[in-house]
C-alpha cells in the first residue's frame, strides 16, 4: 500500500483521469449549450450559459488538474506542503484566467455570432 502514496503515482493518475474525463464533459456540455443557443438567440442570453451545469465539470478540470500537479511535484521530489503551496495556487489563478477568458468569448459571440471565432480566416 505505501508504493501507491510514496510517492503519490495513484494520485497521478487519478488526477490525470479526472481532468481529462471532466474536459470531456465540459467539451460536450458546452457545445450543447452553444447550440441551443445558437437556434433560440432571443430566448437566452450568452451570460446564462454560465450555469451549473458548464460549472461542474470546470471544477472538475481545476480540481483533477490540481490533484496531478500536486502529485507531479512529489514525484519530483518536492516535499507535500511546497507541492501544495505550488500547485493550488497555480491551477487556481488558470482557472480563473481561463473561466473570465471564456466569458469574454462568449460575449464576443453573443455580439458577432459564430463567426468572430473563426481563427482560419486571420491567414
Amino acid at each position: 500500500m505505501p508504493m501507491f502514496f510514496d510517492p503519490p503515482y495513484f494520485l497521478l493518475f487519478f488526477g490525470l483521469f479526472a481532468g481529462l474525463t471532466s474536459g470531456i464533459a465540459f467539451q460536450a456540455t458546452l457545445k450543447e449549450q452553444a447550440m441551443a443557443w445558437k437556434t433560440n438567440r432571443s430566448t437566452r442570453s450568452i451570460a446564462q450559459m454560465r450555469s451549473i451545469q458548464l460549472k461542474l465539470p470546470f471544477w472538475g478540470i481545476t480540481i483533477g488538474i490540481a490533484i496531478f500537479l500536486t502529485a507531479g511535484l512529489e514525484v519530483f521530489g518536492f516535499p507535500p506542503i511546497l507541492a501544495f503551496g505550488v500547485a493550488i495556487p497555480l491551477t487556481t489563478v488558470s482557472s480563473l484566467f481561463i473561466w473570465l477568458q471564456l466569458g469574454s468569448m462568449l460575449k464576443q459571440i453573443e455580439t458577432g455570432g459564430f463567426k468572430v471565432l473563426d481563427l482560419d480566416s486571420f491567414e
